[in-house]
């Protein structure tokens, strides 16, 4: 324990992800004592919890890694194009090997309230154990996507077999070959973990609410020859990631747009595109694709077309095929087989959303309007509270035991992100109110936006950092603006969890600034190289 104004440390980071490890090497660079805490037995943060069959990354891998050592860029090999899930926390393991980082790891360790000292200018930690520490700056490193949202289906209690979030899978693994089993949720997760439980399962049945548009992955091995390019050229691939609108080493804006091509050639560049796979499609095409309704109604149609012609079923084609919003107003998954596994004669597709909703769980399975359905093993793939679950599941409490959670019962107001009025010496990395981009980028560009910040606290001689009011209600207003003038802007017809409306007791907000990742990281720069002016400071607690 420390004393009344000395912390334990200067920096505390709740997340022993990419986040978590970031912040332990930019913090340490900064010369400040820093700890990282999870409630995790490994870090890893989203590939530590999400073990389900069939998790991968749906980025490229030579971009979906932290870029701070040019050293560790060149040592690292990927074997595939997306890696899964273990290769994902295998390369976390080597970063924290190779830069000594797990002396300032602490695990298995939960944290159960944070509270702001305002007389002494410290947030004391208590973790679940009722132990305390101290630091000057807390840092919300808990990731963007990691709160999962359980359904509150009638009689869940019932149930006799294993049922459980996908983001729980057991840790001791789960023997579904010739099983029942039963997905609830038909998102990213179901898209990936469907092909690999088909293959053993004795019947899988996917309980769908929305149809997706899926774009296809591609997946492919990393050839040597790939690697050495890659290699040879990270600094170009960094500086394409931090300037590009999603975070991504695209080559784009392309300066072409549907509205201005011959329909034909837009057939043409589509199907020339479409082997590509992934985002690649989207942002390697036309500029257009996301902003004009009527492209975006010309690729999606395009899109619907690709994905589901090998789907032999029309009947279940019709039940796969999105309907009533626009492409892309949900982030759509990557295929590695999904629309495949429907042709095999122990996959079923059970529409929840338009034909028969689900009505209760039973002791055997679960029941719809239409009938009942029996499984050994219930899965919910039901997805997350996305930017500001974690955040809200930790009680954290700013000035005057303000809860974070009550103060974002209505929006969830933010500077950048970043920084939470009312909450001073608190720090965010992607929340709310920060682009949806490519994560380690983006993880990377706020990370070291919250050092500068603590750098200049500590060479100044301020002791604390107080958020502005009027700040935040000038980010929460531009974001709102931008917001509006995107296709997730259009009513009812988008429910989409990037919006909170996968929430039952939470209306949807505006969760994402739509003003482009490579926008966004400019509008940190500038504010670091004016010194801040989003924030008061003050030399004194109290």
């Amino acid at each position: 324990m420390s004393s009344n104004t000395q912390p334990d440390y200067d920096v505390i980071g709740i997340g022993a992800g990419f986040a978590g490890l970031a912040l332990i090497h930019y913090a340490r660079e900064a010369g400040l004592s820093v700890h990282v805490f999870d409630k995790a037995d490994d870090i890893g943060g989203t590939w530590t919890w999400n073990r389900y069959p069939g998790a991968a990354s749906d980025s490229e891998c030579y971009y979906y890694c932290l870029t701070f050592s040019k050293e560790l860029l060149q040592e690292w090999r990927w074997s595939v194009r997306y890696p899964s899930w273990d290769e994902n926390l295998s390369y976390m393991h080597f970063v924290a090997d190779r830069c000594d980082m797990w002396p300032h790891i602490t695990l298995n360790t939960e944290i159960s309230r944070a509270d702001y000292d305002e007389t002494a200018g410290l947030w004391r930690i208590t973790t679940a154990a009722g132990e305390t520490c101290t630091c000057r700056y807390f840092v919300s490193a808990m990731g963007m996507i990691s709160e999962p949202v359980i359904p509150n289906f009638k009689g869940m209690d019932r149930f006799k077999g294993p049922c459980f979030h996908s983001s729980r899978w057991p840790r001791e693994g789960l023997d579904y070959a010739g099983k029942r089993v039963g997905i609830i949720g038909s998102g990213a997760t179901t898209v990936q973990m469907l092909p690999v439980m088909a293959e053993t399962a004795g019947h899988v049945t996917v309980f769908q609410r929305t149809a997706n548009f899926v774009m296809p992955a591609v997946q492919k091995p990393m050839t040597p020859e790939w690697e050495a390019d890659i290699k040879a050229h990270y600094d170009e691939i960094i500086a394409k990631c931090r300037n590009h609108v999603f975070g991504m080493a695209f080559d784009s804006p392309v300066g072409r747009t549907i509205a201005e091509t011959p329909p034909e050639e837009v057939q043409r560049i589509f199907e020339e595109h479409w082997p590509r796979g992934s985002f690649r499609f989207v942002f390697e095409t036309f500029d257009d694709l996301l902003s004009n309704p009527e492209s975006n109604r010309i690729a999606g149609e395009f899109v619907i077309r690709k994905m589901l012609e090998g789907v032999k079923d029309p009947v279940l084609r019709d039940k796969l095929t999105p309907k009533g919003y626009p492409f892309f107003a949900k982030r759509p998954p990557l295929d590695h087989g999904f629309f495949a596994a429907f042709n095999r004669d122990n996959v079923s597709l059970v529409d929840i959303g338009n034909e028969e909703p689900l009505v209760e769980f039973t002791e055997t399975g679960v029941r719809t309007t239409k009938g009942d359905y029996d499984f050994d093993i219930i899965v919910l793939a039901t997805g997350f509270q996305a930017y500001t679950g974690a955040q809200e599941a930790l009680p954290i409490r700013g000035r005057g035991g303000l809860l974070l959670r009550d103060k974002w019962e209505d929006v969830s107001s933010s500077i950048m992100g970043v920084f939470v009025a009312e909450f001073p010496n608190l720090f965010l990395v992607t929340g709310p109110q920060a682009p949806f981009a490519n994560l380690p980028t983006s993880i990377e560009q706020n990370v070291i936006y919250i050092i500068d910040c603590i750098r200049k606290m500590r060479d100044e001689g301020y002791a604390v950092c107080n958020p502005r009011a009027d700040a935040e209600a000038a980010w929460v207003a531009h974001t709102a603006d931008i917001h509006a003038q995107t296709l997730m802007a259009q009513g009812d017809k988008v429910h989409s969890w990037m919006m909170g409306a996968n929430l039952e007791a939470r209306k949807p907000r505006v969760l994402i600034y739509f003003g482009g990742a490579n926008v966004y990281y400019d509008k940190l720069r500038e504010s670091a190289d004016a010194g801040f002016p989003e924030v008061a400071f003050e030399r004194q607690a109290g």
